[in-house]
């Protein structure tokens, strides 16, 4: 068969690809994206689209960015991968050592995986074993938030909220944990507003801490579960109670790592330094799936003994993949040379002025709030209904925008420009004019 035979057959007939989230029977045919440049991706028919989600917001130096791209051809010339079974190579212990520099003081160890979710898997496990090694093999559940999303996997699913959401219908495969109130006190609350929501955590503690290995977190931002943003005083009162009941504190910095939420992990809004954090979506730039789940010495060192149940038995294949490290490096090296932390506070700005402080569209009748943490912005609506049509409206601005549930949202890459974000803000606050 001819390459333009083939070519004109695949024109015609359904791509096989199961797309995620989709609702087979009403989804629409797929964009096919063919490149794309800085914050923007270009499709078959020629349309060019500034990306305002960063493709699930990993994409955070946009597409074809120079460097990147010519770190992941050098090193393709030199290895494309290796296991990490017995067996290290250059760019992964590189890697290793500036993600030790660069987080909170104290999460000193390691561990790889390629994505996420198994990040996060990596570490329930780590708290499960962590607790069983000091002699509390009881302390095997964990803890999460109300409003929490931590992945798509089993292990990850069965600690996401379990009421609102997206894995309701999975109940009774997964197994069972706890969970605590989201808290409701703002990004601003101080440490009086945020005393309800710790007492609340506080309670499930106190019922609940015999059994509790870890409480799970994503740091002031919750992102999938609705974008929520809390306080700092939370997380430093939730800290001080994870210290009380002998339980780990593990923060998912998946998504608001590497600067999302205007620092370079939302931990250092509050100067915790958690047990366990995880790693993943900017950490390579979106550029190669690739994760991290660090440790502190407290955590690393209880595994060190003479038995076989001491060792940690986990190790995805592409664990370390020499790619993904060396891209990483690259990402993290043009985050600070270029003075990303600079960029985000100038987009920080911009959707402050643009969607904050727009009373027209706080007012709107549609509008339940309007909110803004680093670069990061949120319309929420009271019904899902009122975003139907929004994706495509902004489309026709020339903005690629996505809503889920009740929430119109941006999370643009770094290097949008002023005049791109306003773009983007432009066609949010437009599909409510």
């Amino acid at each position: 068969m001819s390459d333009s035979t083939r070519n004109s057959l695949s024109a015609r007939t359904p791509s096989p690809v199961w797309h995620p989230y989709a609702h087979l029977k009403t989804q629409s045919p797929a964009p096919k994206v063919v490149g794309g440049e800085g914050p923007r991706f270009t499709l078959e028919s020629g349309e060019s689209l500034l990306d305002a989600t960063c493709s699930w917001w990993c994409m955070i130096h946009g597409y074809r960015h120079p460097r990147l791209v010519r770190a992941i051809q050098q090193q393709a010339d030199e290895l494309c991968h290796v296991m990490l079974g017995g067996l290290t190579h250059e760019p992964a212990d590189r890697l290793a050592r500036e993600l030790v520099r660069i987080t909170p003081e104290g999460l000193n160890h390691v561990f790889y995986s390629d994505s996420g979710s198994v990040g996060m898997e990596v570490a329930m496990k780590m708290a499960v074993q962590y607790q069983y090694l000091r002699g509390q093999p009881n302390k095997h559940r964990m803890l999460s938030l109300m409003k929490a999303y931590h992945g798509d996997t089993a292990g990850c699913m069965a600690v996401c909220d379990p009421e609102e959401g997206m894995h309701s219908l999975f109940a009774g495969f997964l197994p069972q944990h706890h969970f605590a109130p989201a808290p409701t006190a703002p990004f601003d609350a101080d440490d009086d507003a945020v005393q309800a929501d710790l007492d609340a955590l506080r309670k499930v503690l106190e019922e609940h801490h015999h059994e509790i290995a870890a409480l799970l977190m994503e740091p002031l931002l919750q992102a999938a579960g609705g974008l929520n943003m809390t306080s700092p005083a939370y997380l430093r009162g939730a800290r001080r109670l994870c210290d009380e009941f002998d339980v780990l504190l593990v923060l998912d910095e998946v998504a608001t790592g590497f600067g999302r939420t205007g620092r370079m992990f939302a931990a250092e809004h509050a100067e915790v330094t958690p047990d366990i954090m995880v790693l993943s979506k900017g950490l390579t730039g979106g550029y190669l799936g690739h994760a991290a789940t660090l440790a502190t010495d407290r955590v690393h060192d209880t595994f060190i003994g003479d038995s076989e149940l001491h060792a940690f038995m986990h190790g995805p294949t592409f664990m370390g993949n020499p790619l993904a490290c060396r891209v990483a490096l690259e990402s993290l090296a043009v985050f600070e040379e270029d003075d990303y932390l600079g960029r985000i506070s100038t987009l920080n700005a911009i959707l402050r002025a643009e969607l904050l402080e727009d009373t027209a569209l706080r007012a709107h009748p549609a509008v339940a709030d309007v909110r803004v943490l680093g670069a990061t912005a949120a319309i929420e609506v009271h019904d899902a209904d009122s975003l139907e049509g929004a994706a495509e409206f902004a489309r026709r601005q020339g903005v690629w925008l996505r809503a889920f549930g009740r929430w119109l949202y941006t999370m643009p890459a770094y290097i949008t420009s002023p005049e791109e974000m306003r773009q983007i803000t432009d066609a949010m606050k437009g599909w409510f004019r």
